[in-house]
């Protein structure tokens, strides 16, 4: 999910008082991974834990081909946003297997030419295949060498705002691309409309977005803070969660609360977050409500 959560709160040291067992999952940062058939997969975003989160999972492992002594199953990523959180992994998948990486082109324009670290994508040709989204329409998700995926996309451009590294003048930039929902189903399933949305950051519902959410088959949404004011709460300081571009859970609890889909999970958690322990009454009232909130290491089939 988004930041580790302690396994355990230790007493005051100082009264030796026993320790006491958190009532909650550790989780690593929010990362979504999607295949068609089992053999090929797209990312969706790229966590900075996305090597720990590859060993995790026995499908995205590389394998042998008889061709090649090395091949990663990871032929792809599709970013929603340009945040830190959301693209470093990629620096983890830079071992010269070729690789397609989708996004909106204010982002390509941040991360190919005014980011020198990402430089290391493409240090011979080609290595990385920069392909430029189109909002609202669906496309194939592609190998860097072509191939179909089976995995369809459909972009929903959310407005937001771009992350503090970001030095270009907001200006040159298309403000409508920082953030993107992300819609995902297999060419299969075109028909019967089974779909994933994922969307791990939005400030606000428009009615052309929570039409694109509903019916959803599963539906993976922003979680990162339960309360407006929490990070002031709890550190004293801080923007609130709006400010920072995110609907706070109790908000999209009310504001959801008639969506029709089959299937819904909180994603993209804050340490600060409340919902993380599952005896507080934060928790049970998103399960009351009949979210889930989603954990390591789930594998879901539509």
């Amino acid at each position: 999910m988004r930041d580790n959560v302690p396994g355990d709160l230790r007493g005051n040291a100082r009264n030796h008082a026993p320790a006491k067992k958190f009532p909650g999952k550790p989780r690593t940062q929010s990362q979504l991974a999607l295949s068609a058939d089992g053999s090929t997969w797209f990312l969706a975003g790229a966590s900075p834990d996305l090597a720990f989160q590859i060993e995790s999972c026995p499908d995205l492992h590389p394998r042998a081909l008889r061709d090649t002594p090395r091949d990663s199953p990871i032929c792809g990523a599709v970013l929603g946003s340009c945040d830190l959180d959301h693209v470093m992994g990629l620096l983890l998948l830079r071992e010269l297997q070729p690789l397609r990486v989708y996004a909106a082109p204010s982002i390509l324009r941040i991360l190919r030419e005014e980011n020198s670290m990402f430089g290391m994508l493409n240090r011979v040709e080609p290595q990385v295949i920069w392909t430029s989204m189109t909002a609202d329409s669906p496309f194939p998700l592609l190998s860097a060498g072509g191939k179909d995926s089976g995995l369809r996309c459909e972009v929903h451009y959310i407005s937001g705002r771009y992350p503090t590294y970001v030095k270009t003048e907001i200006g040159k930039l298309n403000r409508d691309e920082a953030t993107a929902a992300l819609f995902f189903h297999s060419k299969s399933d075109s028909a019967s409309g089974k779909r994933v949305a994922y969307v791990p950051a939005v400030g606000s519902l428009s009615d052309t977005l929570l039409d694109k959410i509903n019916h959803a088959d599963l539906l993976l949404f922003d979680g990162t803070f339960f309360s407006d004011d929490e990070l002031q709460r709890v550190q004293g300081s801080g923007e609130t969660a709006h400010q920072m571009g995110h609907i706070p859970v109790e908000e999209s609890l009310r504001l959801l609360k008639n969506i029709k889909v089959d299937r819904k999970m909180f994603i993209h958690l804050n340490n600060t977050n409340p919902i993380l322990n599952e005896a507080s009454p934060e928790h049970n009232a998103v399960r009351q409500a009949g979210w889930e909130v989603a954990e390591d290491n789930w594998q879901l089939e539509l």
